[in-house]
């Protein structure tokens, strides 16, 4: 039930604020208390605004919390009245709140209290379609469907495509393995005639979340059996990856044999990762991505990934398995070196991809697991050099990768300026 309020405030002009059932059952937790329980909750988004999750009272466990004589009023909703929570460590002030008589045009959440996520842990527990239950944290930065949207470019003119705009990103730096998948499906796209066989991409520039990306597509060679396709990612005139793409037509096997899979744990015994994207389901062995700078061992990281819902395009599936390849190199290179973690990347230390070079061997189906083996091969002079495979459940050889990438001090704290959009 989507709501639009700019007729409501003229003084606010394209103010918005959105409410939609959540297709999730949300629980929010106090440590290991559970504080609530619902399947019935409503998304809140507005203009300018984080995102918010509305629990219905009626599936809140309140024997755990006191009402206080906090009061705040906001513009759009009415005045908010608070509870605190307590729990096995003590009290948590003011965690939740509701709007007890909020406006007309917001009236979608009377009977509903939200809760501090950044004080509680609100989790997101999706059922897929194969029945299994995976779980995110809220806020996300997103559903699968958003991040095919992104990569689903769509043509503009000849030659020419755009990806979209998506606001409201925690950092806002496009990711590398983004950014190749909407080369692969722009040049898709240019020869639909052919599929993605291979495709290197160098990174210029950081390419930032709120402003659409233009793609140029030049068709340098149109074969029967090979063509090859040059593309330019764009934003405000300036050039940000280059990509050359080689498309091919599949061919009967003269020959077939494939390195062997790795003898790692499955994803049943691997370490959840929640990247804040529903809809994907992340699994580390061993918990080898990690933040801790105390953590170390070899430059090996071996990652479980899979996707709630099938693409209608082979060209979406290969783009989906691009996107996950850019994620490990750097966190891999760190793993020998004491002192050094995820938690530093884009604060202490500038980090990012540089180049990446994919072949896609077979096709894929992103719905099953696919296990990324990732070692980080070399590292020196500011730079990390990774070596990538991706394997199907049953041991199947789908893609190769390289990737090199940035790994130097930053020259000042790159959280206090907001992330590292300067430093690339």
């Amino acid at each position: 039930m989507p709501i639009e309020i700019e007729s409501a405030w003229p003084a606010h002009p394209g103010y918005r604020i959105d409410v939609t059932r959540h297709p999730a059952t949300a629980r929010v937790w106090l440590g290991d208390l559970l504080l609530a329980e619902s399947d019935r909750c409503l998304l809140v988004e507005e203009t300018r605004h984080v995102d918010r999750l509305y629990v219905p009272e009626a599936h809140v466990r309140w024997e755990h919390f006191t009402p206080t004589d906090s009061r705040t009023v906001c513009p759009f909703k009415g005045e908010a009245s608070y509870w605190s929570a307590t729990g096995p460590d003590g009290v948590e002030q003011d965690v939740v709140w509701t709007y007890r008589t909020p406006f007309e045009e917001v009236g979608g959440i009377e009977g509903h209290v939200c809760f501090y996520d950044d004080r509680l842990r609100v989790e997101l527990a999706e059922t897929w379609p194969d029945g299994s239950i995976v779980t995110t944290r809220f806020p996300a930065w997103g559903d699968q469907s958003d991040l095919l949207e992104l990569i689903d470019v769509e043509p503009v003119g000849e030659g020419r495509f755009a990806a979209p705009a998506r606001g409201g990103a925690r950092r806002d730096v496009v990711e590398g393995g983004q950014l190749l998948a909407e080369a692969i499906v722009a040049a898709s796209k240019a020869v639909p005639g052919q599929r993605v066989t291979s495709a290197s991409m160098v990174f210029s520039k950081a390419a930032s979340f709120d402003q659409s990306i233009d793609l140029s597509v030049d068709v340098v060679r149109s074969g029967r059996s090979f063509s090859t396709v040059q593309v330019a990612l764009h934003q405000d005139d300036s050039l940000r990856s280059a990509a050359l793409v080689l498309m091919g037509v599949e061919a009967p096997d003269l020959v077939r044999h494939c390195a062997e899979m790795p003898d790692v744990p499955g994803p049943d015994a691997a370490e959840i990762v929640d990247f804040g994207v529903t809809g994907r389901d992340l699994r580390v062995v061993d918990g080898m991505y990690t933040g801790d700078p105390d953590r170390v061992g070899p430059p090996l990281i071996w990652a479980w990934v899979r996707f709630r819902d099938a693409p209608a395009e082979a060209y979406l599936h290969a783009g989906l398995l691009a996107q996950s390849t850019t994620h490990w190199t750097i966190a891999a290179a760190m793993l020998p070196h004491p002192g050094l973690g995820q938690a530093d990347a884009h604060r202490t230390i500038s980090t990012g991809p540089v180049q990446v070079g994919l072949s896609l061997l077979d096709e894929v189906d992103v719905t099953e697991w696919l296990l990324y083996e990732n070692h980080a091969v070399w590292a020196g002079w500011g730079l990390a050099q990774g070596q990538g495979r991706v394997f199907t459940r049953s041991g199947r050889l789908v893609a190769t990768y390289s990737v090199q990438a940035m790994l130097r001090a930053a020259v000042e704290d790159l959280g206090a300026l907001g992330g590292e959009r300067r430093a690339m």
